[in-house]
C-alpha cells in the first residue's frame, strides 16, 4: 500500500468526484511543508477539480499565471479551452495544439490532460499514446478506461492487475474493478455495486458514485431502482448534472417505456456538443432518410 503523504486527501476526494471538496482542501494545505513536487501537483489537482465543474475560466486565468516554463498547466489551460470551445471546429483546432504539446513535452501531468481530453474528443489510439508507457496510478488508470472504450475488457483487466500490484486498497484501484466488472455485464454486477457502495459510504456521495450505483443496477435489471439513484443526484447535486446522469436517465426511460424527451432535450441544451449527440444527430438523420424512401 502506498504510504498516504500531505495530498493523500486531496487525490481521493477528486478521483471520487467530490471536486468541490477537493478544492477545500487544496486550500486548505497551501500553507503544509511540502516537496516543490508537492506544491507543483497540488497547483495541479486544484485546476483540474475546478475543470471538472466547468469552472473554465479560473482554470484559463490559472494556467496563463503559470507561465509557459509549466506545461502541465499549458495543457490544463488548453483543455479549458476545449470544453468552453463553442463549435466542434474550434474543439478540433484545440485537440491539434494539444497533440503538439503532448509530442513536446512527456511530463505525467501532460500525459493525463492530454489523454483525458483525447479520450472525449474520441480520439482513443492518441489517448493510448499519452499514456501506454506511464508508471503511476493515474497513466493506468486512464490506459484501463481505454481499453474498455475499445470493448478490450482483457487489455483492461490486465491494467487492474497492475494497479493491484502497485496499491490493491488504492481508491484508483477500486474504481478500475468497478468500471470492470461493469464491462463485464450481469455477471460483474454485483461485484460493482458492493465495491460502489463501500466507497459511497466511506467518502459520501457524488455523482460520479451515484452513477455507478446506478449502472450496475440497470445491469441487473432494476431500473426503477437505478432511476431513483439518478434521481438523488440530480436533487443532491443541482448545480453538478454532469452528461453521464442524463444519458443514464435516458436509458433507465426507456427500459421502463418511459418519454425520453424532458432528458434528451436537456442533454442537447446542456452539452451541445457532447458525443451523444451527435451521435443521436446521426441516428435520427439516417431514420428520417430511410423514412423518406417510403413516402408515397
Amino acid at each position: 500500500m502506498t504510504e498516504p503523504d500531505e495530498l493523500y486527501t486531496l487525490r481521493a476526494q477528486y478521483w471520487l468526484g467530490h471536486y468541490g471538496l477537493a478544492i477545500e482542501e487544496a486550500k486548505s494545505v497551501v500553507r503544509r511543508p511540502m516537496s516543490p513536487q508537492l506544491k507543483l501537483e497540488r497547483e495541479e489537482f486544484l485546476l483540474r477539480a475546478q475543470l471538472a465543474l466547468g469552472q473554465y475560466d479560473k482554470v484559463i486565468a490559472g494556467a496563463a499565471e503559470a507561465g509557459s516554463d509549466r506545461p502541465a498547466m499549458q495543457a490544463l489551460g488548453l483543455a479549458a479551452q476545449y470544453h468552453s470551445a463553442p463549435s466542434a471546429s474550434a474543439k478540433e483546432s484545440i485537440v491539434d495544439q494539444l497533440k503538439v504539446l503532448s509530442g513536446s513535452s512527456g511530463t505525467p501531468g501532460v500525459q493525463l490532460v492530454a489523454a483525458q481530453v483525447f479520450l472525449e474528443a474520441g480520439l482513443q489510439k492518441e489517448a493510448l499514446q499519452c499514456v501506454h508507457l506511464g508508471a503511476t496510478m493515474e497513466h493506468i488508470s486512464i490506459a484501463l478506461q481505454v481499453f474498455l472504450r475499445i470493448d478490450r475488457l482483457d487489455l483492461a483487466q490486465q491494467q487492474l492487475l497492475k494497479l493491484k500490484q502497485k496499491d490493491e486498497d488504492s481508491i484508483l484501484t477500486q474504481l478500475g474493478g468497478i468500471y470492470c466488472n461493469l464491462a463485464a455485464g450481469a455477471s460483474g454486477a454485483a461485484d460493482a455495486a458492493h465495491t460502489t457502495n463501500a466507497l459511497f459510504e466511506q467518502y459520501g456521495p457524488s455523482p460520479l458514485l451515484f452513477n455507478l450505483m446506478a449502472c450496475a443496477l440497470m445491469l441487473k435489471g432494476s431500473y426503477v431502482e437505478a432511476e431513483q439513484r439518478l434521481q438523488e443526484c440530480m436533487q443532491e447535486f443541482p448545480d453538478n448534472i454532469i452528461p453521464d446522469t442524463l444519458i443514464n436517465m435516458i436509458v433507465c426511460s426507456q427500459h421502463q417505456q418511459k418519454p425520453t424527451a424532458q432528458w434528451l432535450t436537456q442533454m442537447k441544451t446542456t452539452y451541445p456538443l457532447h458525443a451523444f449527440c451527435a451521435g443521436v444527430d446521426r441516428v435520427q438523420a439516417a431514420f428520417d432518410r430511410e423514412v423518406g424512401k417510403y413516402k408515397i
